[in-house]
């Protein structure tokens, strides 16, 4: 009698695990488990049928996932007298699917159809069915669970930035970056370009912001203020053809680049280059070697026409490579006590008729986005381009708390939510580090509770935000291993709430389905920390 007993329990068993809901991040709108008898097999005999080519950048990126993880690659094909037993369906069609706002995933035996209708939806569906595979690598035989999903996301923008400008990130992993927020559905990367401590892109017409901004003859010790400055020559930059070929590697993965070309303040680097566009034009100025801003050391962009020459020749370079409608043109933490102490600056004044230096930076902001616009572009900015007034297409990012982001909807622009204390991944993630991080703690709990429409809104200014963005500033991030161990798994907590509603969010839901994440990560060699696999 023992063998029947311990085959029901076991059959049981296997039951209970077939059933088991899979660890999707971020959570679906809607997760059904099916009939058991519905599961998936999916190897290399598979064939992935799309129903146009526009499809191929969904078929591509799975079947590079597939070959890197597992060692086999499907047959891709838009002929259906080339199928098999085994297919997965890739279908987008706008009219047939017009009422989905994102994607459809089910699983039918020995096929799985992801319908959308929109390729961007069916790469979105791509993504999910990753995560539905097995965690071990090399298998062969790859077993998919039952499943019916509807999903969609919550905010159109979800953001994930990366300062290039303080520590500096070659392509092979300004792409593996975008391919890390690709496979959590993010849909813009910020790349931060420039500042007072390096400027990082190649502009044909000005050389000498490269060959004298990019480099630093030293960079600060440790957590400043340091215990000194290792005096090493340090930088680099992207040459055009390099970002060209990051454009169109994130445009295949529908993640659109915003740049930002840092002013009037963060600008060493181009001044480094052009001392004569500071308010001190005769004294040398050096790209900075250590962190912070610091009225003392830190001039800003002189308002002159010079200054607006240059810069109109570098934003045209810049919008002629990204396609983005969005260009970012910094705004913060300008130190206008350098305004205040020039001649130039205080008879522009006068001349324009301005209040203050509020409306110094104001006049500054408005001369260049009048000339983005000029272009068909839009530009973004941090919070503090409000001060003074800016047009009512300009879309503001706010990173001093959410005052300004609040004080923007309520002027009608739209807003990203970017709040230091929350959206900060540069910030420790935990009280005590494992590594020298920013003095400051975002845990991963404050960014998976962080909602970017806050309870001061009401409806009508609530539908401003556009959506949030997590920062990755590199003052103490010096190699890639580093960022990833600052992005894991914060990015996930971010991915959630930017895609999942509201209702479906539960933090202690999501530290459990974190778990499978991990051996993901540990498929993929990702660096994250491994305290969060110590018990809550």
């Amino acid at each position: 009698m023992k063998k029947p007993i311990f085959f029901i329990l076991y059959l049981l068993l296997s039951l209970n695990v077939n059933a088991q809901t899979p660890a999707l991040i971020p959570q679906p709108v809607e997760l059904k488990m099916t009939d058991a008898k519905n599961a998936s097999l999916l190897d290399s005999n598979t064939i992935v049928f799309i129903s146009d080519s526009g499809l191929l950048n969904a078929a591509n990126f799975l079947n590079n996932y597939l070959q890197q993880y597992y060692g086999f690659r499907l047959k891709v094909t838009q002929h259906k007298n080339e199928l098999k037993d085994k297919t997965i369906w890739l279908l987008a069609d706008p009219v047939a699917y017009s009422s989905l706002k994102g994607y459809q995933l089910m699983t039918q035996g020995k096929s799985l159809t992801i319908h959308a209708a929109t390729a961007e939806n069916i790469f979105y569906g791509i993504q999910t069915l990753i995560q539905l595979l097995p965690v071990e690598k090399g298998s062969k035989h790859l077993q998919i669970p039952a499943v019916a999903i509807t999903d969609y996301p919550h905010f159109a923008y979800r953001g994930m930035h990366l300062d290039v400008s303080r520590h500096f990130f070659d392509v092979a992993f300004i792409k593996k970056y975008i391919d890390y927020l690709a496979m959590h559905k993010m849909n813009y990367f910020h790349w931060h370009l420039t500042d007072d401590h390096g400027w990082r892109i190649e502009i044909k017409k000005h050389p000498e912001l490269t060959r004298i901004g990019a480099w630093r003859n030293g960079t600060i010790i440790g957590l400043y203020p340091g215990t000194g400055n290792d005096g090493k020559r340090y930088g680099g930059y992207y040459t055009q053809d390099e970002i060209r070929d990051v454009v169109r590697y994130a445009a295949e993965r529908y993640v659109t680049i915003i740049p930002e070309i840092e002013m009037p303040g963060h600008s060493m680097g181009v001044l480094a280059a052009h001392p004569e566009l500071s308010t001190t034009p005769n004294v040398p100025i050096q790209v900075a070697q250590t962190w912070g801003i610091f009225n003392k050391f830190n001039n800003v962009l002189l308002p002159s026409e010079a200054t607006f020459s240059l810069l109109n020749d570098v934003l045209t370079e810049v919008m002629d490579l990204f396609p983005s409608p969005y260009i970012h043109v910094g705004g913060d933490e300008c130190s206008k006590i350098w305004w205040g102490q020039s001649e130039f600056c205080r008879n522009l004044i006068k001349e324009k008729g301005l209040k203050d230096m509020n409306g110094l930076q104001s006049y500054f902001m408005h001369r260049i986005e009048k000339f983005v616009n000029s272009k068909g572009k839009t530009i973004i900015g941090w919070d503090e381009i409000l001060d003074g007034g800016i047009t009512p297409i300009a879309i503001v990012m706010s990173w001093r708390g959410e005052t300004g982001g609040i004080q923007a909807t309520k002027q009608h622009h739209k807003v990203i939510m970017t709040p230091e204390k929350y959206m900060y991944f540069n910030h420790a993630q935990f009280e005590k580090e494992d590594s020298l991080t920013a003095n400051k703690y975002v845990p991963l709990q404050d960014v998976y509770h962080y909602d970017p429409i806050s309870a001061q809104l009401n409806s009508q200014e609530a539908q401003y935000i556009w959506g949030a963005q997590g920062n990755l500033w590199s003052e103490y991030i010096a190699n890639p291993a580093k960022a990833e161990y600052m992005l894991f798994p914060r990015l996930d907590a971010l991915s959630e709430i930017l895609w999942t509603p509201k209702a479906k969010q539960n933090y202690h839901d999501f530290r459990e389905r974190l778990k499978t994440q991990f051996k993901r990560y540990d498929l993929m060699n990702i660096n994250y920390s491994k305290r969060y696999l110590q018990p809550y």
